[in-house]
């Protein structure tokens, strides 16, 4: 049985993946700043699981210096850890980050440099056991910078390019390193856009996907696979042309 712990398990997507792992038999503990909602949470994964250990932790991942002592505590939880996955986050308003340096730098400890705490932590304790998988979420927002949502991707950029480096790094030491980019998905985070077209996906097909991801011990992964194509075009795009372009 698998030993997994997540980090922002209240997220659409994290849930969704709790419940997939979850229904298979794995062993959670779960990380998240809304207590109430972690703890229900939890409440229908062992209603759900037929007596996989559910454990719970709460904690504002953007606040780094507790990051170890909850590695600590998933440890005593489960055993052990397998897999980790970190999906926390915000989706910051860009034009208030523009407008408020405080903002954007608010926006980057919790969209990068809180991923990069965890990560670290993470990768440190499995390069030491020799084996297992960490899978965190970055966002095809971090494969260019747009003016729409440019601190918001440069948050994901920093994230994927970190990742990738630490897939480099321990890549002879038994432990794999997925990056999850996934395109419009139709969560709370997102209530405000329209949704309409076929690019929205739902959380639970970005989890279906996660889950097989770690299966796999795959390396970087476009979620839903289509967006591979779009952002491998957007990524070619001249640079003269693309800062005309409204995006």
């Amino acid at each position: 049985m698998q030993r997994i712990v997540i980090f922002g398990a209240t997220s659409a997507i994290a849930a969704a993946c709790a419940r997939r792992w979850n229904a298979l038999g794995a062993n959670l503990f779960l990380v998240g700043r809304d207590t109430p909602r972690l703890e229900t949470l939890a409440e229908d994964l062992r209603v759900r699981g037929g007596g996989s250990k559910v454990a719970v932790a709460s904690a504002d991942l953007a606040d780094t210096s507790g990051h170890d002592a909850l590695f600590d505590a998933a440890e005593a939880a489960l055993g052990g850890i397998d897999v980790v996955l970190i999906a926390h986050g915000t989706l910051p308003d860009q034009a208030a980050c523009e407008a408020s340096l405080d903002t954007a730098m608010e926006a980057i400890q919790v969209n990068a440099l809180s991923y990069v705490s965890l990560l670290t932590l993470a990768a440190n304790r499995l390069e030491a056991k020799g084996d297992g998988v960490i899978c965190a979420i970055s966002s095809v927002a971090g494969d260019r910078g747009r003016k729409s949502n440019y601190v918001y991707g440069a948050a994901k950029g920093m994230v994927s390019l970190f990742l990738g480096g630490l897939r480099n790094r321990l890549a002879d030491k038994g432990v794999a390193v997925v990056t999850i980019k996934p395109g419009f998905v139709d969560t709370p985070m997102t209530a405000s856009f329209d949704k309409g077209g076929l690019l929205w996906a739902s959380a639970d097909t970005v989890a279906k996907g996660i889950v097989s991801a770690v299966k796999r011990r795959a390396d970087v992964v476009y979620l839903p696979g289509f967006w591979w194509l779009i952002m491998f075009i957007i990524r070619h795009i001249p640079e003269r042309i693309f800062k005309r372009l409204s995006l």
